[in-house]
């Protein structure tokens, strides 16, 4: 067996280190699992034909729908939900062995199986998960998540978009940022401003809304990097059913908590694409003075930095494994890997894009080539710090949480949220 130990810091332990161990071998049922699964997707992964007659997300959705018909889709889910009661550990092989298939990327079922998904459960009706948990695994509806507003970003519970009772119905206005994917979704999970006259964290109430119903503009943001990944959503006189509550009227932040959980392990330890191997694939085939760029001095020190965090981050993620093939709780160090990874690739990729000098500005895909991945990375990466809680937010996660330093003082606590000072205008 090959084992390595690593040192994890406790909080409430007068920060006395613990040594963690890390396995990274299968026991006998993982390994015939790994086969099992390597075994199905490599006799089903999309052909070629397949990609090139389909753009990308009607290639993620011919996926999604063929694991979902062989019982492979959202593996940890129950049954009666389309997944397969399977263990953490049989998840985490489904995700390795999968990747090594490359199969179509896109962030088009992060919300509904990772976030829309399990909220659902935990909180929804036994009709409403019936009606829509099935769908979200097999791909067939497309969720958005609308928490994010120009005065409610990292402290979602400062949000002001209005939901009035009416009858059986409520009445929303107001505006939500920031919406991935929302100009493809069906529906939408979404946290309303319905009691202003009591602090902020207890006014608010979760919902899920027909991102079809009349009343909804959606308005993609022009990103940087040339997508539109984002968007604006405005309500006016939007009708939603009480029906589509999750949790009772003014709980909405204890079901938000549930969603912003999965939130964090969905995104994980995204940032980019690319890494030291690709940096130094560049470094061999750039030069300095003459001389390939990876034999200076500076050069070579930086990669070492970087072979450093991601060697770090490879066993800050087995640590998580080994503890699930175990049948333990991963504990807190799955909070850093967001916070490293994103800064990470961000520093990696323009580090390269310097390399390039004066090529490093072209990224078109007939020019660039493989090499436009590192300014692709550069231009995207800004985002992944944002998405799912900005750095200063995990920073304060982790050393809330994790080191189990005090709070931070809050000026809003405890007053009614029509009593919570403004900006001037807002």
């Amino acid at each position: 067996m090959s084992t390595v130990f690593s040192t994890v810091l406790v909080p409430n332990e007068q920060k006395k280190p613990r040594s963690t161990p890390i396995d990274f071998d299968d026991t006998p049922e993982e390994a015939k699992f790994r086969e099992e699964v390597a075994s199905w997707l490599n006799a089903n992964k999309l052909s070629e034909a397949e990609k090139q007659s389909r753009d990308i997300n009607e290639q993620a959705k011919l996926w999604a729908k063929r694991k979902y018909d062989a019982g492979w889709a959202c593996l940890r889910w129950p049954k009666q939900y389309g997944g397969r009661d399977s263990s953490a550990i049989e998840q985490v092989i489904w995700g390795q062995e999968e990747s090594k298939i490359k199969p179509p990327a896109t962030m088009l079922f992060m919300v509904g199986q990772g976030m829309g998904g399990p909220t659902m459960m935990t909180w929804a009706t036994e009709e409403q998960k019936k009606r829509h948990i099935p769908k979200m695994a097999s791909g067939e509806e497309v969720w958005c998540q609308l928490f994010s507003e120009p005065a409610g970003g990292s402290d979602l519970a400062a949000l002001r978009t209005q939901a009035v009772p009416d009858g059986d119905d409520w009445i929303i206005n107001g505006q939500k940022i920031w919406t991935s994917m929302a100009q493809y979704a069906d529906y939408g999970i979404l946290v309303l401003r319905t009691d202003p006259n009591v602090p902020k964290h207890k006014g608010l109430t979760y919902f899920y809304i027909d991102m079809k119903s009349p009343g909804i503009e959606i308005k993609p943001i022009k990103q940087m990097s040339g997508t539109s990944g984002f968007n604006e959503v405005f309500f006016t006189d939007v009708r939603i059913p009480d029906s589509q509550r999750l949790g009772e009227v003014g709980q909405g932040w204890q079901v938000a908590l549930t969603t912003l959980m999965n939130e964090r392990a969905s995104i994980g330890s995204g940032g980019g694409s690319v890494g030291v191997k690709t940096l130094m694939k560049l470094a061999s085939e750039v030069y300095i003075d003459n001389k390939p760029a990876i034999e200076n001095a500076n050069v070579r020190a930086n990669l070492a930095n970087w072979y450093v965090q991601e060697a770090g981050l490879r066993y800050t993620g087995m640590r998580s494994v080994s503890a699930l093939s175990r049948g333990d709780v991963p504990g807190p160090e799955n909070s850093i890997g967001k916070l490293v990874a994103a800064s990470k690739s961000q520093d990696l990729s323009s580090f390269a894009i310097d390399l390039m000098e004066q090529a490093g500005i072209e990224w078109s895909p007939s020019v660039s080539g493989e090499l436009g991945m590192f300014q692709a990375s550069y231009m995207s990466v800004p985002g992944f710090r944002i998405a799912g809680g900005t750095d200063e937010i995990m920073q304060n996660i982790i050393a809330e949480r994790v080191l189990g330093m005090p709070q931070e003082p809050r000026l809003d606590k405890g007053i009614p949220f029509t009593e919570v000072p403004t900006s001037p205008g807002k």
